[in-house]
Parts: C-alpha cells; sequence; structure tokens
C-alpha cells in the first residue's frame, strides 16, 4: 500500500503541488484518482466500500501523501480520520450503511465541524445550539476553521443541546440551513479548503443523530486520539519532503570550490533532522500499532503527534536553511512545506493540548 501511494504521489501530486497552491484551490479532479485507490474510505470496512485498512497502515498512506503535498494530505485526513472517523465510531448500522458507501467511493467528500470562534481547544464549551422540535432537531451557530466544507457533500456537526450536553449529527450540506462560509486566507496549506460552516434553523431529523444525547464529547475524544497518529504522520512527511529536498540539493550546490554537503554544519542538520523524524515516525507507529491491538493509545497518540509535528517544523526550516535564499523562494517547494508543516503544532489538538493530555495520563488526573 505505501509503495503505490509512494508512485501515486509522486507522479501525479508532487509535480503538481506548487501549481495547486498557487491556484488557492483544491484540485477536485483527482478526487476520482484518490477513491480508485481507496484512499477515500481507508479504515471503512469492505462491506461498506471501503479499503478497510489499520491505523499503521493508514499512517503509512498519510505519510506519502503530506511528503508530496500537504494540501492534499489534510484534505484526505480530515475526510477519513475525522468525518469518516466519527461515523466508524458512533454511528449506528443503519447510518454507515446509508452515508459510508458514498463518502468511501469519492462520491460525497466528509468535513467534521467541532471548532467554533469562542471553542477551539475548549471543545466542551460549544456555543451551536440544537433544540428539539416536531420529533426532530433545530441547529443554529457557527463553526470555524473546519476542514472541506466548500468541497464536501456530507458533514459531521458537534452542537450543545438545552441541557448544555453534546450531540452529533450527520447533515448533508445541501440541506436546507447550513452552508459553507468564505474560504480562510492562510499562511500555508493554500490547497486546502478551509471555511466556517454556518447552521441558520437547519432541521436534522432524529435519525440523523449519531451516537446517544450527550454523548459526543467522549466520542470526538475518540476521533481525535486517531486522528492524532495521522497528523502525526502528516508531520513526519512534510519533513521527510523537505530533507529530501535539502539533500539533493545539498549535493549539487557548490560553494567555496566543493558541494555544500561537504561541510560539516550542513551534515549535521540533515543528521540531526533525519534522526528526529525516524524517532518520530517510530512514535506515530507505535501509537497506531496499539489502536491496531485493541489497547489504550491515548496517551502515546498524544506523545506522537506532539513530537512528530514538532520534529516535521524542525527539519523543514533545516532544509529552508540548507537551500539558503534560494529555499525561500516560493518556486521551491520548501518553501511551501515549511508553512504547510506548521500548522500540524495546532490542528486536532495544539502542541500545549498534547501535553495536557500527555501529563493527565501520566498522573492518572
Amino acid at each position: 500500500m505505501r509503495d503505490a501511494v509512494r508512485a501515486f504521489a509522486r507522479e501525479r501530486i508532487a509535480p503538481n503541488a506548487a501549481a495547486w497552491s498557487e491556484a488557492g484551490k483544491f484540485p477536485t479532479e483527482i478526487v476520482p484518482e484518490l477513491a480508485r485507490l481507496g484512499l477515500l474510505g481507508l479504515a471503512v470496512p469492505a462491506e461498506h466500500g471501503g479499503a478497510g485498512l489499520d491505523a499503521l497502515a493508514i499512517a503509512l498512506v498519510m505519510e506519502e501523501l503530506a511528503a508530496a503535498d500537504g494540501s492534499v494530505a489534510l484534505t484526505v485526513a480530515a475526510h477519513n480520520s475525522l468525518c469518516i472517523g466519527h461515523l466508524l465510531v458512533a454511528a449506528s448500522e443503519e447510518q454507515k450503511r446509508r452515508w459510508l458507501p458514498p463518502l468511501a467511493s469519492g462520491q460525497r467528500l466528509g468535513a467534521w465541524a467541532l471548532t467554533e470562534p469562542g471553542s477551539g481547544s475548549d471543545a466542551a464549551a460549544a456555543r451551536t445550539r440544537a433544540e428539539r422540535r416536531d420529533g426532530g432537531w433545530v441547529l443554529n451557530g457557527s463553526k470555524q476553521f473546519i476542514t472541506n466544507p466548500n468541497l464536501a457533500g456530507f458533514a459531521v456537526v458537534i452542537a450543545a443541546s438545552a441541557e448544555r450536553k453534546l450531540c452529533a449529527f450527520g447533515i448533508p450540506m445541501s440541506a436546507k440551513g447550513i452552508r459553507a462560509g468564505r474560504p480562510e486566507r492562510k499562511m500555508g496549506l493554500h490547497a486546502s479548503d478551509t471555511a466556517p460552516v454556518l447552521l441558520e434553523g437547519c432541521e436534522v431529523p432524529e435519525a440523523d443523530r449519531i451516537g446517544g444525547e450527550g454523548t459526543a464529547f467522549e466520542d470526538v475524544k475518540k476521533v481525535l486520539d486517531r486522528g492524532r497518529i495521522g497528523i502525526g504522520a502528516i508531520g513526519v512527511g512534510l519533513g521527510r519532503g523537505a530533507i529530501e529536498v535539502a539533500t539533493a540539493y545539498a549535493k549539487e550546490r557548490r560553494q567555496f570550490g566543493r558541494p555544500i554537503s561537504d561541510f560539516q554544519m550542513i551534515r549535521w542538520k540533515l543528521a540531526r533532522a533525519r534522526t528526529e523524524l525516524d524517532a518520530a515516525r517510530l512514535l506515530v507507529h507505535r501509537a497506531a500499532a496499539l489502536a491496531d491491538s485493541g489497547r489504550p493509545f491515548r496517551l502515546e497518540a498524544s506523545m506522537a503527534k506532539l513530537y512528530a509535528t514538532e520534529a516535521g517544523t524542525r527539519a523543514a526550516n533545516a532544509a529552508l536553511q540548507v537551500l539558503g535564499g534560494y529555499g525561500y523562494m516560493r518556486d521551491q517547494p520548501v518553501e511551501r512545506m515549511v508553512r504547510d508543516a506548521r500548522l500540524m503544532e495546532i490542528g486536532e489538538g495544539t502542541s500545549e493540548i498534547q501535553r495536557v493530555v500527555i501529563a493527565r495520563e501520566l498522573l492518572g488526573a
């Protein structure tokens, strides 16, 4: 699986990543290609049209996509790990039969709407309201920094009931009362769609509530635990892609009559980055293996996400330094990778939140 995705990423994604980034728009023309490779239903069971891969295989896939383009990797991750991930954690069998096949086939892309203007790390403070009405629910509120809403045909939306209990709902993006807002202008990941989701009198039938009433907060934590493995893998991939560019450049670039790869300062930058990335990959794979074995993995997932995303940023910065002025130019992939890597320390739980989770798990708090 890794080799197939690596070949696709190098032949189809990497050569176009700069153009997609400059256009500032996700290339929807590759959605059927992603679907044919099974990349839009990574963990979806075969009976629902997916690839049925385990967490370790998914981590390998995400690293390869990220090494070519962070925007494509994040789009695929949000679709799989967050939207589909929530359905796999909490949806009923009837809901899975309805929603998973079109998501896995690429007929629809998925979004997951949790973050709000006033609640990021404090997810339990959601102010989007879900009110019972006529045997169903009516949702009002706004979500912020959501990935894929202008691309998605389906979204999982988190809202609070009158009793301040979080509930989750599956909503077609074509439904009345829900819409994507204007795409955000971001530092990086320009080809990944990020926008608000606005809910104004959005009516949702009871049959489309996911999980029990008030259980969504626990379900969200489970989704994020697995999602952090994927984000850690993306961090490794972005750092690895940057270091691969820098290594090749160092062999060719000559100063003072010899390749700059002969200089100890350059060698040490590459050696440190590669060592940290390999360590990060092993942390990611350990968390994935624990998840696949059915054992607790929250601590290990947070450790992996924390270390891998920060190592990815350090590696990308080191790569830019190796390229010097050329690395700062927008026609070099390293410049894009530096900007893309930075978000990984923020999304799906900031580095600070990971340290909170790690400490709580260690101390039994």
